[in-house]
């Protein structure tokens, strides 16, 4: 079980092999001809925000996210109050959401006590997250990475008993903000070239903030290199808060745009999707980082 974890935690878990199609639609030959995109905005979006933004606001942005037609929407995550007090009302948005069919509803667990609350709240499937850096584990999730596997593992076991999907991820494969470079090596040990000798190409997904404003460039070279899985953050809302001036999220609104431009399709409705990002900026007073408006 141990290898097991240590596979999934090197990896967002993500589409079946069924779900991975190509064709010749998408207008640059190679590309998926669809991408599943992953919204994290409700929690890697709120997460940073000092101000505690209202459980109902919370709940509407997900119904609105959900009208959308995004297939996943990581809601919320069950980390102590103490560290994240932004989530601390996990439950009750969790448990107050209008769910829609077809849409998965996701929780970020980094412990077995965080993965029980979240399934019993109502949580889709799971998240665990760890690193490639040692430093950015310890300010992440107060432990060093072989502590964060162990932990990892006894989520494992318990998903596996209930049948929960969990995604595995990994922060920091393109650098650290205290160790600045990461060796490739230590990612697959997660970079996709080196990953995808050891993982099938189709359970990888991107999860890119936007420094430098270089997301969707990345983006884009994840899918020619074969990825069709794309995390997002409506209005590119986030940034993480144990690193200083850490950039947000890449904008769902952008990426989406971004494989209309391509042929790609998504399931995603641009304009109800715009209309969600325009609520949650009102709503906690900051102006969208989307492009498209």
């Amino acid at each position: 079980m141990a290898a097991l974890c240590r596979r999934q935690v090197l990896l967002r878990l993500t589409t079946t092999l069924k779900e991975r199609k190509y064709s010749t639609n998408a207008v640059f030959a190679g590309l998926p001809s669809f991408v599943k995109i992953v919204e994290v905005g409700p929690r890697d979006g709120l997460q940073n925000e000092k101000s505690i933004v209202p459980t109902e606001t919370k709940i509407e942005f997900v119904n609105k996210l959900s009208e959308a037609g995004l297939p996943v929407i990581e809601v919320t995550s069950f980390v102590s109050p103490k560290w994240v007090p932004q989530m601390a009302d996990h439950t009750e948005v969790l448990k107050g959401i209008k769910r829609k069919s077809g849409v998965s509803y996701a929780a970020l667990t980094p412990n077995l006590k965080g993965f029980k609350a979240a399934v019993e709240a109502g949580a889709n499937e799971v998240a665990i997250f760890g690193a490639a850096s040692e430093s950015f584990s310890k300010k992440n999730i107060n432990c060093d990475i072989d502590e964060s596997l162990k932990r990892f593992e006894e989520v494992m076991i318990a998903a596996n008993e209930t049948k929960t999907p969990v995604r595995g991820y990994v922060s920091c494969v393109l650098g650290c903000p205290y160790e600045g470079q990461v060796n490739p090596d230590k990612v697959a040990e997660k970079v996709i070239e080196r990953v995808k000798h050891d993982i099938p190409v189709e359970k990888i997904a991107v999860h890119c903030h936007d420094t430098y404003g270089q997301a969707l460039a990345n983006i884009l070279a994840a899918l020619q290199m074969g990825v069709s899985v794309v995390d997002s953050s409506v209005s590119g809302l986030g940034g993480c808060p144990y690193a200083k001036g850490a950039s947000g999220n890449v904008s769902t609104e952008d990426v989406v745009y971004l494989m209309n431009g391509l042929g790609i399709k998504t399931g995603v409705n641009i304009q109800k999707l715009i209309e969600a990002g325009q609520f949650i900026s009102t709503a906690i007073g900051k102006q969208t980082q989307s492009k498209i408006n």
